[in-house]
């Protein structure tokens, strides 16, 4: 299995000095999550989150959180790079991705990606203040109408957990 890249994924890649590789060489999760780290670094004065969208093995989105940049309350990593699939799919129907971010999506975003049906959910930190598919609490129980993503949780785990504490450090420290 070879992985094709568009000139958006390639560019993005490259841009962010990262090794397009095989996945027969590397668990593919982990590549599409190094990317979405990637993409978290971007995120300068706000939470570092980061979000890639993957169909066939293409990046179709990529987003970081932008709450503090556009001073928007909705402008999470996850919204904001469903907003673009869907622009670039030109459809609200997410139903052939996969959605790659290094923070277990909150209630707003989890709730997001039922409702644009995405299928499958990869993420790398768990969130036990305020994630919503199992560890504060679980928006994905039994018995919702829409159906429920496949859910794997801790892909790259420390390197997600060391961008979020590194940050908040830092502004701990800058509040001194």
């Amino acid at each position: 299995m070879k992985v094709f890249l568009d000139n958006f994924s390639k560019t993005f890649f490259e841009k962010n000095n990262l090794a397009v590789t095989d996945p027969n060489s590397l668990n593919p999760d982990q590549n599409w999550m190094k990317a979405a780290l990637a993409e978290a670094e971007n995120s300068a004065t706000d939470v570092p989150v980061g979000c890639v969208i993957v169909r066939n093995n293409v990046i179709i989105a990529s987003a970081h959180n932008q709450r503090e940049l556009n001073q928007d309350p909705t402008a999470h990593a996850e919204i904001i790079a469903i907003r673009q699939a869907a622009a670039h799919l030109n459809r609200w129907r997410l139903d052939d991705v996969c959605l790659y971010t290094t923070l277990e999506p909150c209630p707003m975003c989890a709730e997001a990606l039922l409702q644009a049906r995405v299928p499958r959910l990869v993420f790398g930190a768990y969130d036990i203040k305020s994630g919503a598919v199992g560890s504060a609490f679980n928006l994905y129980c039994e018995g919702r109408i829409y159906p429920l993503p496949e859910v794997k949780g801790g892909v790259l785990e420390h390197n997600c957990q060391k961008l979020l504490i590194d940050f908040f450090k830092n502004k701990a420290r800058s509040i001194k």
